[in-house]
């Protein structure tokens, strides 16, 4: 396969584990939104204010967890110059959900630092050509001229 091929190969994985982690972040809200609103989970569990705070940890936790692989996913499709420290920062924090963010991580890991993956985001973008250094000391050079206004016409009258 080519470089661009793993590229996208490995943008939509990050894409699909955000995803995967969204629905698991929607789930426990609800989970935890619905026990909390109907007054906790019984007469003997938690308190509702304990389902609140479970509530926003869980939010806070799992979006941590998904906003780096959507990033790294657009990055990776756009190939941005910041596209690869978004995806090993982005493989790293998969790497603590086994098994799909350990796949995810392992093949980050695999294609950003094998030789395709140096050869597609190491090589050198296209910009201007430099400057000429004759440009740079063309006024050292050459000296400019002084101002010598043009001689007075002859009188006619």
């Amino acid at each position: 396969m080519t470089p661009e091929q793993h590229n996208r190969y490995l943008a939509w994985s990050h894409i699909a584990y955000g995803g995967f982690f969204m629905l698991m972040m929607l789930a426990f809200m609800t989970f935890f939104g619905i026990a909390a609103l109907s007054g906790g989970l019984g007469p003997g569990g938690p308190p509702a204010g304990f389902l609140i705070f479970m509530w926003l940890f869980f939010g806070a936790f799992y979006g941590a967890m998904t906003v780096p692989s959507f990033i790294a996913g657009y990055a990776l499709l756009k190939e941005r110059r910041w596209a690869k420290t978004a995806a090993i920062v982005a493989g790293v924090l998969a790497a603590m959900s086994f098994p799909m963010g350990t796949a995810v991580c392992v093949y980050t890991f695999w294609f950003l630092f094998s030789e395709p993956g140096k050869i597609m985001f190491e090589r050198q973008r296209l910009s201007l050509p430099q400057r000429r250094e004759s440009w740079l000391n063309q006024t050292d050079k050459t000296p400019t001229p002084e101002y010598v206004p043009p001689p007075t016409p002859p009188d006619w009258r």
